[in-house]
């Protein structure tokens, strides 16, 4: 059983790290649209607000593409305050409480609030409200759901560990997804 859950964090960390890498890759997309926009807008002074929207878009689209990736690196806000002195086993029953009280009842109100308001988007192939902006921002509004979804089975993963290194099988944890042990998280 505990196999099956070693299995289970790999498939969804792979998943998210996939996302996540391809995801941040948007970044050098927002900031060339960004700059093509500026220089047509003060040397040539021509607006184009689709283009305006598409570096808006494309930083929204990043941002809840990137957010699972961002937990399962530990690149997320955190008070390290108590956490980062913990011992392993601490760290792991947080993160058990965390991700089952607060992360996935989160992403449960997101994705629950926001699937409506998707489909309906999707009904009217909404676009954007600007004359002359872009079309297609129901698709855009659809990232809100794989935001949730991806960080609810980022949560999933993280309560995984949690239980594998409760359960004394740190053995069935990547090297990379391990907890830091307290004496080396000071030289972080």
């Amino acid at each position: 059983m505990l196999t099956v859950l070693s299995a289970l964090m790999r498939t969804i960390n792979g998943l998210n790290k996939l996302i996540g890498l391809i995801f941040s890759w948007a970044a050098v997309g927002i900031v060339l649209v960004c700059f093509a926009v500026v220089f047509e807008r003060y040397v040539f002074g021509v607006t184009r607000l689709w283009a305006q929207d598409l570096y808006v878009w494309l930083n929204g689209a990043m941002f809840t593409g990137v957010a699972a990736f961002a937990l399962l690196r530990g690149d997320h806000v955190r008070v390290d305050i108590f956490y980062r002195p913990a011992s392993s086993r601490r760290k792991a029953i947080a993160d058990l409480i965390g991700v089952i009280v607060f992360l996935l009842p989160f992403t449960y109100v997101v994705y629950e609030y926001c699937i409506g308001f998707v489909q309906r988007s999707w009904g009217l192939k909404e676009a954007s409200a600007n004359v002359g902006g872009m079309p297609g921002l129901f698709i855009l509004k659809s990232f809100i759901i794989a935001f949730a979804v991806l960080v609810a089975l980022q949560g999933i993963s993280m309560a995984v560990r949690s239980i594998l290194m409760l359960r004394n099988r740190e053995d069935l944890i990547p090297e990379d997804y391990r907890y830091t042990p307290v004496a080396q998280a000071g030289k972080e």
